[in-house]
């Protein structure tokens, strides 16, 4: 690990601050993915700003009725806040599926949407890579690329999103608070928050440089039986092939979002109109635009597959 310097921010804008005007600056919360990252030299930065002073681990009511999560809210917090447990199941549901309980005690509600893909040749630095050195080529692709993306790809990044929390988080409609060097605050749908790689694969998210997050607000419950379902290689602390996070009403409608395909969570709403005709309708429509390669083809099907027994646990649930 190369040196850094490190300080404590005091308020939210400050830190947004201090992050602005040390090129290569970063935030740091629970450290669970960045830390891993300078270790292995993949990040770099010259400089820390730590948040844990800045009283950002509230979980509160919002004035529509919805939920405003903090962004140092802990994913073991959150997933077993008892609101959270009732109204939003999906999202509990989705962070158990993640990693083990010693890091969901360190892992933050912020840190966990900025965590970076897993892709191998990202990890390696001896490998080219568009996303940790842009310009340098995608290894990926004509690489293995078993567990990387079909959908939302380009000709300079495969790479996948590998979370969890944020594919439920999409499915239930959830908007990112943050606020600037400047002190200015913005709310970002999470469906805009994730770039796509295009040319620029090293941008993962619509962020400018010194932007925090300071909150993830949820609208109101969304009625429906909430399901979320994680295929992967092993049992547990594996990242999803595929997953589904879903609210599904009882009149067959609801909402859809796919985790382990694409840069980001995928959901693509119009397709959600076909799920009272079942999981090959609702997948033709989200998979339309799909370019796997010969290693991940089998997602494709996977993904109706899954769908498929999400709706059928919900009809079971029902009966």
């Amino acid at each position: 690990m190369r040196a850094f310097t490190y300080e404590r921010a005091t308020s939210p804008a400050q830190a947004a601050a201090a992050v602005a005007k040390a090129p290569g600056a970063r935030f740091i919360a629970g450290g669970t993915n960045l830390l891993d990252l300078m270790k292995l030299e993949v990040e770099t930065p010259p400089h820390l700003v730590d948040l844990r002073d800045l009283g950002l681990n509230k979980i509160e009511r919002t004035s529509d009725g919805g939920l405003r999560i903090g962004a140092l809210v802990t994913n073991t917090d959150l997933a077993s806040h008892d609101r959270v447990r009732r109204d939003y199941g999906v999202l509990t549901r989705a962070i158990v599926a993640g990693a083990s309980g010693q890091l969901r005690n360190k892992a933050t509600t912020a840190g966990n949407l900025l965590q970076r893909t897993r892709c191998p040749y990202f990890y390696d630095t001896d490998q080219a890579c568009n996303k940790r050195k842009p310009g340098s080529g995608c290894a990926a692709i004509g690489g293995y690329s078993r567990q990387l993306g079909v959908i939302g790809t380009s000709q300079h990044c495969i790479a996948t999103y590998p979370g969890d929390m944020a594919v439920a988080m999409r499915a239930l409609g959830a908007n990112v608070e943050t606020v600037d060097a400047g002190g200015a605050t913005r709310t970002i749908s999470l469906g805009e928050f994730h770039r796509l790689p295009g040319d620029t694969p090293h941008l993962d998210t619509v962020l400018k440089p010194g932007e925090l997050i300071t909150a993830v607000t949820l609208p109101r419950p969304v009625a429906g039986t909430h399901v979320y379902h994680k295929v992967r290689d092993r049992a547990s602390y594996a990242y999803a092939l595929v997953s589904v996070a879903a609210i599904i009403r009882r009149d067959g409608t609801g909402q859809v979002a796919i985790g382990g395909i694409a840069p980001r969570p995928w959901r693509v709403e119009a397709a959600e109109a076909a799920l009272p005709q079942g999981a090959k309708a609702v997948t033709a429509r989200l998979l339309a635009d799909a370019r796997p390669t010969k290693d991940n083809a089998f997602k494709l099907p996977l993904v109706e597959r899954t769908l498929a027994a999400v709706l059928a646990e919900v009809k079971e649930a029902r009966a």
